[in-house]
């Protein structure tokens, strides 16, 4: 190649590299504007979703009392208002979509149910929350980099949330009292349907019950309750350690526990009343032996008769009694509920 034939190659790539200069810039630069854009976008969508989650489990809490029938609008209303103490890019939302009923806890059939459904189960209730920022809703689109440099649309982002209000599946330490009801005893005296206690029709309230006879009254059917050692010791002296301070660790529905022998006079001292626990309900109640949890109930201790070997606790089921120490899961309703939590 000669020098002037050289000299011509040479000015082409340059002019070349020339042009291409202005496209490669354009192309650096709009990957780095994609990566703002969706960086910003990422942020704007946390926002929203922690703000439905918020206004989600804020409208679940208002659906208490739930039993015998949630208290639908004002889970609506709780719900709606949360929304408003959330913001996004600063600027506070002002609206989103709020809607109750109830919730399958194993996805089928999938989506809210209609607060008009019989209940199955694994329905629960539930709030569903749903935050967009789109045309006319909470400032509109999301305006990015890429969208003002080449005019185009802003990009909508949306966000939902469900809550529920469900029996619980784990008790964790310190939320039980250490007496074990039998399962059969809720056969007896709970409406399952309705989930409440059943009503003696002498006094137009909940059955009383005496933990530590036999049901029904005059028949050794089913035995009431039992002191629980939650798998360990069961002396006297544990047992009041167990009324003070709850299970040491967690329990769950299908866990064993071990039910105690002997009345325990001395434990019904340690007892105060009147006083809203949360009892363990096993499947079968035998003394030194072990049962799985069935399910968690809520009772109420009205009284505490002390006869030595003839002592007992006296109480009634109810609704709606709150386990403020609870785990995951989920299990039969006999009157006891954690606090509102976001569905899977």
């Amino acid at each position: 190649m000669n020098i002037k034939t050289y000299r011509t190659c040479t000015r082409r790539q340059r002019g070349v590299v020339g042009v291409m200069a202005p496209v490669l810039m354009l192309v650096i630069l709009s990957i780095g504007a994609i990566a703002v854009d969706l960086g910003y976008l990422y942020v704007i969508r946390n926002e929203l979703q922690n703000a439905a989650d918020a206004a989600a489990l804020a409208g679940a809490a208002g659906l208490y009392p739930a039993n015998p029938k949630p208290n639908w609008s004002n889970g609506v209303s709780q719900g709606t208002s949360a929304i408003k103490l959330n913001a996004s890019s600063g600027a506070a939302l002002k609206d989103g979509s709020v809607q109750a009923g109830y919730w399958n806890l194993t996805g089928s059939p999938a989506g809210l149910q209609a607060q008009t459904i019989t209940p199955g189960a694994n329905d629960v209730p539930a709030v569903q929350v749903t935050i967009s920022r789109s045309s006319g809703k909470n400032g509109g689109p999301v305006g990015t980099w890429l969208a003002s440099i080449f005019n185009g649309a802003a990009a909508s982002v949306q966000a939902s949330a469900v809550a529920v209000i469900a029996a619980p599946g784990t008790a964790n330490a310190g939320a039980l009292f250490p007496v074990a009801l039998n399962k059969c005893l809720f056969d007896l005296y709970w409406n399952s349907s309705t989930g409440q206690p059943l009503n003696d029709p002498s006094t137009g309230q909940p059955y009383v019950l005496d933990i530590n006879s036999s049901y029904p009254p005059g028949s050794a059917t089913c035995a009431s309750g039992e002191w629980t050692g939650f798998g360990g010791a069961t002396d006297a002296s544990t047992e009041k350690s167990l009324v003070t301070s709850g299970n040491p660790t967690p329990v769950s529905i299908g866990s064993n526990i071990n039910i105690s022998n002997g009345v325990k006079a001395s434990v019904y001292d340690a007892i105060s009343y009147p006083i809203t626990v949360t009892m363990p309900v096993v499947s079968t109640l035998s003394p030194g032996a072990t049962s799985p949890v069935y399910a968690f109930a809520g009772f109420v201790i009205t009284s505490v008769v002390k006869h030595g070997n003839k002592s007992y606790i006296e109480g009634h089921f109810t609704a709606n009694q709150r386990v403020v120490n609870s785990g995951g899961g989920s299990g039969p309703y006999y009157g006891a509920y954690v606090p509102p939590r976001l569905a899977n």
